[in-house]
């Protein structure tokens, strides 16, 4: 089955066009060789009631099937992705978020300080991924088999 699919970026530091955003279009790629069909991309600032919005919108007007987001996962005092999706989905799925971190140690062992998270809002999945590109990739590459059968689950 192809799902649709939307990406969001969230960095400070691209929204503000300091830093080209390497890791979002990365994921898009990954996910389209998947088959998804990427039907939305943004990019936002660290703001968490903006993520917020776009998540709900994602989920209950767009009716995506997987929501990735890129960015905001870490430490700082902005990074917020994963206080968003906690706040606007009900449902975590702790394992997933686990297999990410854990391929991502691939990559650097400061990725074990992503807290990215994976959660469901109604039949929407959605996944946390660092901003860092490599890692970005790792993280999603790692999990798509089991989403995929997420999605089947959800959308029975």
């Amino acid at each position: 089955m192809v799902y649709d699919a939307a990406v969001i970026t969230v960095s400070d530091e691209s929204f503000w066009g300091r830093r080209a955003n390497e890791a979002g279009p990365a994921v898009e790629k990954i996910l389209e060789e998947a088959g998804y069909r990427v039907v939305h991309t943004t990019l936002l600032q660290k703001e968490q009631a903006q993520i917020e919005r776009e998540l709900i919108q994602a989920a209950d007007q767009m009716k995506v099937a997987l929501v990735v987001t890129v960015g905001g996962t870490g430490l700082g005092p902005r990074d917020a992705a994963p206080e968003a999706t906690t706040a606007v989905c009900p449902r975590m799925v702790p394992g997933l978020g686990e297999a990410m971190r854990a391929a991502a140690v691939t990559v650097s062992p400061r990725l074990l300080l992503s807290r990215g998270v994976a959660a469901t809002r109604g039949k929407t999945m959605v996944l946390n991924v660092s901003g860092n590109r490599e890692a970005a990739e790792v993280m999603l590459r790692a999990v798509l088999e089991p989403v995929d059968m997420a999605l089947s689950m959800l959308n029975k």
